[in-house]
C-alpha cells in the first residue's frame, strides 16, 4: 500500500529562504514530508534538473468583476484560474467590488456564488469599498472580516469609487480596530480630473492621451497623502501597481523611517511603456492601465525597487477586457480615452515575465522570486503558512519549472478570454511545466486536470503585516497604540 499520494523526487526546492535538493512527498493535499528516502507513493514525479516552487499567490486580479464604466471584465471564475493555474499560480485573490449603494454583504455572496460553481483553484477576495455608509463600517465591515476576508481596497481616484481624506481615515480606523488590512489606489483625482478635461476639450481623445492625463506627480503625491493618513492612526497600507520613480521613493522613505508601509508593483511597468498607447488606430486602447504605463527609465526604477526590497509583491493586475464592443469599445469603435475599460490581462505571465526577467538576467535570485510572488502575498494577506512556501503541513501547492524551457509568448498558447497579450513575442526562458493544487495533478503535459468548482474558498486570518510583530512588520519608532482612542465613533457605527 503506498504511504503518500505523491512523491516529487530529485528536484531543487526554493523557498523564500531556503534552496535545497530534497523530495516532497505529499499526503491528503498537505506536505508531509521533505527530505529522502521517502516509502512509496501512487504518484512519482521525476524532478530531476527541475525548479520546485511554491505555487503562486496571485492578490491583485479583477476576475468577473464589473468596472466603474460599467464594463464586465472578459474573464470568469473559470477561465480566470484556469490562466492562472497555467501560468503556476495556485491561489487567487479577487475582488468582490462595492459600488455605491450596494450592500457589502451582497456584494461578497454574489462574487461567493459565481466563484464556487466555476474556480478550479482556491480563492478569496478583497473587498472594494466605495461608499463606506455608516452602516458598512459600523456592522457589515467588521462582521465580513470574522467570516475571513480580512482585507480591502480603497480608491484616490475614479469618479464612482474613489474616498476623500476623511472617509479614508473612517476605513483605515475599522482596519487597526479589527487587524485588517487596507490596499490603496493612490492617484490625485483633481489633478487627472484637470488635466483630462482640458485635453478632451482640445480634440486630444486618442489612447495616448491616457497617460498624459495621469502624470507622474499625481500618483507620486498621492502615494505620499495615503502615507501621512495611515501614520494618523498607526495602521499599515499597501501601495498597489506602482509605476513610477517619485511614488516608489516615497515608499521608500517611508519604510527607512520605520513606517509600516508595502509596495507592489505589475510586469506592465516593467515590459510595457506608454508608447504602446501610440501604436496606429485604436491598438493602443490594449494598452490602457491605471496608472498608466510610463517610460523605459521608469522601468529601470521599478526593477530597481524590486532588487532592493522596495517593493514586497509582484501582482499582476490582471483586468481583462475584449478589444470589442463588450469590452475596451463598448463606447464605440473610437472611444475617447476616458471611456476606455482601464486594465490589461496577464494573470498567466505573471510568473514567467518575472523568472525570465528578473531571475534569468540576474536581477533577483530564486528566493526573492519566490518571496515577491508566493510567500509575502501569503503572509501579507493572511494565507500563511498554509500557503506560499513548501512546508510539512502547508498545502501541497507547487509548480515545477523547466529554468531552460524557452518561449514565445502569442496569446494562442494562453487561457485567459480577454482575445489578446499585451505581451505578444516576447521571449521568455522558465517555465512551469506542471502544476499541483492541494496535491492535486492541476496541470500537466499543457492539459489541464482538475474540474471546475473544484477550488476552495480561502477564509483568511489577520495580515502577518497588520499584527503587532508580525513577520514583515518594520520596527516602529512610534508608540503601535497611536491613535487607538480616536475610534470610538466607529466601533459605535458611525
Amino acid at each position: 500500500m503506498a504511504g503518500y499520494d505523491v512523491l516529487i523526487r530529485h528536484g531543487t526546492v526554493v523557498t523564500a529562504s531556503e534552496t535545497t535538493r530534497c523530495d516532497v512527498a505529499i499526503r491528503d493535499g498537505k506536505i508531509a514530508g521533505l527530505g529522502q528516502d521517502f516509502g512509496p507513493a501512487t504518484r512519482v514525479i521525476d524532478a530531476a534538473g527541475k525548479l520546485v516552487l511554491p505555487g503562486g499567490v496571485e492578490g491583485h486580479c479583477h476576475i468577473e468583476q464589473m468596472g466603474s464604466l460599467g464594463v464586465m471584465t472578459a474573464d470568469d471564475f473559470y477561465t480566470g484560474t484556469v490562466s492562472a493555474v497555467f501560468g503556476g499560480t495556485t491561489s487567487v485573490l479577487a475582488f468582490a467590488a462595492q459600488h455605491r449603494g450596494q450592500s457589502l454583504r451582497a456584494v461578497v455572496e454574489d462574487n461567493l456564488a459565481r466563484a464556487r460553481s466555476k474556480a478550479v483553484i482556491d480563492y478569496g477576495f478583497h473587498l472594494i469599498i466605495s461608499d463606506p455608509t455608516p452602516n458598512a463600517l459600523g456592522q457589515e465591515l467588521p462582521a465580513l472580516i470574522k467570516d475571513g476576508f480580512s482585507s480591502f481596497k480603497i480608491y484616490m481616484t475614479y469618479d464612482k469609487l474613489r474616498l476623500d481624506d476623511l472617509q479614508i481615515l473612517d476605513v483605515l480606523a475599522v482596519a487597526k480596530q479589527h487587524a485588517a488590512f487596507v490596499l490603496v489606489h493612490a492617484e490625485n483625482h483633481d489633478m487627472i480630473r484637470w488635466l483630462r478635461q482640458r485635453l478632451i476639450d482640445r480634440g486630444h481623445t486618442a489612447p495616448r492621451y491616457h497617460a498624459v492625463s495621469h502624470p507622474r506627480v499625481a500618483e507620486g503625491e498621492a502615494v505620499q497623502r495615503a502615507i501621512a493618513l495611515s501614520r494618523v492612526l498607526d495602521v499599515p497600507i499597501l501601495i498597489v501597481h506602482v509605476s513610477t520613480e517619485e511614488a516608489m521613493n516615497e515608499i521608500r522613505a517611508a519604510q527607512t523611517a520605520g513606517l509600516k508601509i508595502y509596495g507592489e508593483t505589475c510586469p506592465q511597468y516593467l515590459f510595457l511603456t506608454a508608447d504602446d498607447l501610440d501604436r496606429d488606430g485604436m491598438e493602443g486602447a490594449k494598452f490602457c492601465c491605471s496608472p498608466p504605463l510610463r517610460d523605459k527609465r521608469s522601468q529601470e526604477a521599478i526593477w530597481r525597487g524590486i532588487r532592493n526590497g522596495t517593493f514586497q509583491v509582484v501582482s499582476s493586475d490582471h483586468a481583462p477586457y475584449r478589444f470589442d464592443a463588450t469590452g475596451k469599445l463598448s463606447a464605440g469603435p473610437s472611444p475617447p480615452f476616458v471611456q476606455i475599460a482601464n486594465g490589461i490581462p496577464g494573470i498567466e505571465l505573471r510568473l514567467p515575465l518575472l523568472f525570465s526577467e528578473g531571475v534569468g538576467m540576474g536581477r533577483i535570485d530564486l528566493n526573492r522570486f519566490v518571496a515577491l510572488t508566493a510567500t509575502n502575498p501569503a503572509k501579507i494577506y493572511g494565507l500563511y503558512p498554509r500557503k506560499g512556501t513548501i512546508a510539512v503541513g502547508a498545502d501541497a501547492d507547487i509548480a515545477i519549472w523547466d529554468p531552460d524551457k524557452a518561449v514565445t509568448v502569442t496569446y494562442d498558447m494562453l487561457h485567459d478570454a480577454s482575445g489578446y497579450t499585451p505581451y505578444e513575442g516576447l521571449k521568455l526562458k522558465g517555465w512551469p511545466i506542471m502544476t499541483l493544487s492541494r496535491g492535486r495533478i492541476a496541470v500537466e503535459n499543457n492539459q489541464l486536470n482538475i474540474e471546475r468548482g473544484t477550488g476552495e474558498f480561502l477564509a483568511r486570518t489577520a495580515s502577518e503585516a497588520a499584527r503587532p510583530g508580525g513577520v514583515l512588520e518594520p520596527e516602529m519608532d512610534q508608540a503601535r497604540n497611536f491613535g487607538a482612542d480616536l475610534m470610538p465613533e466607529t466601533q459605535n457605527g458611525r
